[in-house]
């Protein structure tokens, strides 16, 4: 609701200039045929006295009292309650009709703002608007994790070791890395992940590198092209994980034995 008050803000305040604006035509206007009736009124010779009576007890001027709870002269004297100060008596009147029903409005207009803003399912209510602010503060907290996620590269990939993670490795291993290296990471055309010897270096990092850079003379590719860093990050652990495994069929040793932490 803020959001499209703000949104509309020149359109609130043009209403509002409007309502004024005919606020006043229409004050203007009865004053207008007021005067207009009481010039009708001394064209037909009326008694100036009589004209003057005329007015006070017209609709408008008796609204104009019952709007301000005004009550005639001859009645103050029962409210007087016998303070006077620089000729300004201090009279018991009751408020005024326009103020008494405003009170009145004001209340009816807090339980409905309560009710809708505090207890209904509305999009207005606070607890929608919490939730609503939860979940778009969720979508910013993911893209932002994507985005860093997806910053990785050889010099700073880190070894993951959650199971999930792990189990997203595993996916990508096996749908892109399985047909050459086998189901189990034993080795076919590829070298073999589950002994410590490595041809382009073990730990997280040289791991990284190889699948993101590929090693066209040897016939694999740049996977860069195809996954993303994250992507990359998840397989190159998981491959890590294959190590002493020991699977059946393994290819023999090639490379060097990787004795390094990362």
């Amino acid at each position: 609701m803020y959001t499209w008050i703000l949104n509309n803000i020149i359109l609130i305040t043009a209403a509002i200039v409007l309502l004024a604006g005919i606020l006043a035509i229409l004050k203007l206007s009865l004053g207008l045929l007021e005067l207009q009736r009481i010039k009708v009124l001394q064209e037909l010779g009326e008694d100036p006295e009589e004209i003057v009576k005329i007015v006070r007890e017209s609709k408008l001027k008796k609204f104009n009292d019952w709007f301000w709870s005004r009550v005639p002269e001859r009645s103050e004297a029962e409210m007087d309650l016998g303070h006077e100060y620089d000729g300004i008596r201090e009279l018991d009147n009751s408020l005024p009709p326009w103020w008494v029903y405003l009170f009145y409005g004001t209340i009816i207009f807090a339980g409905i703002y309560l009710y809708i803003y505090e207890f209904s399912a509305d999009e207005w209510s606070s607890i929608k608007e919490y939730q609503m602010e939860l979940e778009e503060a969720e979508e910013i907290k993911m893209a932002y994790l994507d985005r860093m996620a997806n910053a990785v590269n050889e010099t700073n990939v880190k070894l993951l070791t959650d199971e999930a993670d792990l189990a997203v490795g595993k996916e990508i291993f096996i749908s892109q890395c399985a047909s050459c290296h086998g189901q189990l990471g034993e080795g076919m055309v590829g070298p073999n992940f589950t002994d410590p010897y490595w041809v382009h270096g073990g730990g997280i990092k040289n791991i990284f590198k190889t699948i993101k850079y590929g090693v066209p003379a040897k016939g694999m590719i740049s996977w860069q092209g195809q996954l993303k860093p994250a992507a990359m990050q998840k397989v190159s652990s998981y491959i890590i994980t294959l190590e002493g495994t020991d699977p059946p069929n393994q290819k023999g040793r090639e490379g060097k034995l990787w004795e390094g932490e990362e």
